[in-house]
């Protein structure tokens, strides 16, 4: 199926720090969001590729992606939550995809097959997200909900929150009922269209739940670990390496010509 895809690069990165947002910051000599449109179309080669940032960053990214090699792509102007940053993402779509892929800027490490992977998927059962099974334990607080730090999405969650929940005590979470969501989110065009003209919520937390509010059942496909989402400075110090045992594996002569 034709699919278009959009590309949500909407963050300030104040957990990352630095003068520029982390969409922009270069990682393996490459600006993150190039390195995540440039996946996209090696992955889907052809799809239209719709780029949403804030609108004060546009004439930025535009000078900074004439200096590399990026893929054909098009930039629209997001909106005040990420919510309708990708409902300006689908407004702005040019074609007519039988498919919509969202995906986040900063997750530049996906392999092409598994985003095909996910497209797959999404083609068989209208709606697709690739998790992945946490390895950590869980516990749940019995904390007041809504103390998110300093900026509502949890952010900026100080030592007085963490004492607070653990003097409200905490129980265990069975982790091998949950899974840790990633993107690309992928669902059938009139699918998300039609999600995505429901009024907003607080309660949407990714395309996913949006698309689930408005009566469709989500398809969970195989994720992968490396696909990590650029927040903090040790996430850019991980997917340097991650880049570079890429590139070297790439490097490698075949086993049977090493001895040659």
């Amino acid at each position: 199926m034709h699919t278009g895809v959009i590309i949500v690069a909407g963050g300030s990165g104040r957990r990352v720090g630095g003068s520029i947002p982390k969409q922009f910051r270069l990682l393996g000599g490459m600006p993150v969001l190039a390195r995540t449109i440039n996946r996209f179309a090696e992955a889907l080669p052809g799809a239209e590729i719709v780029v949403v940032l804030p609108g004060e960053h546009i004439a930025f990214w535009r000078d900074l992606a004439a200096r590399f090699d990026v893929a054909k792509h098009s930039v629209a102007a997001g909106g005040s939550e990420r919510f309708h940053s990708v409902k300006h993402g689908i407004d702005a779509l040019k074609s007519d995809p039988e498919l919509i892929a969202v995906q986040d800027g900063v997750r530049p490490l996906a392999t092409p097959e598994m985003i095909r992977g996910v497209v797959r998927c999404a083609e068989l059962y209208g709606a697709a997200i690739p998790v992945v099974e946490p390895v950590d334990s869980f516990r749940e607080t019995e904390a007041a909900a809504g103390k998110e730090g300093e900026d509502g999405n949890g952010n900026g969650s100080g030592a007085g929150d963490d004492a607070a929940s653990a003097a409200a005590g905490s129980h265990i979470v069975d982790r091998r009922r949950l899974r840790i969501v990633q993107t690309p989110q992928v669902f059938r065009a009139e699918w998300l269209r039609e999600a995505y003209a429901l009024p907003y919520r607080e309660t949407f937390t990714d395309d996913a739940s949006v698309v689930e509010a408005a009566r469709h059942v989500i398809w969970l496909a195989p994720g992968e670990r490396e696909n990590i989402k650029l927040t903090t400075p040790a996430d850019f110090v991980i997917a340097e390496a991650l880049i570079a045992a890429r590139e070297e594996a790439e490097n490698e002569c075949p086993d049977d010509t090493k001895h040659l």
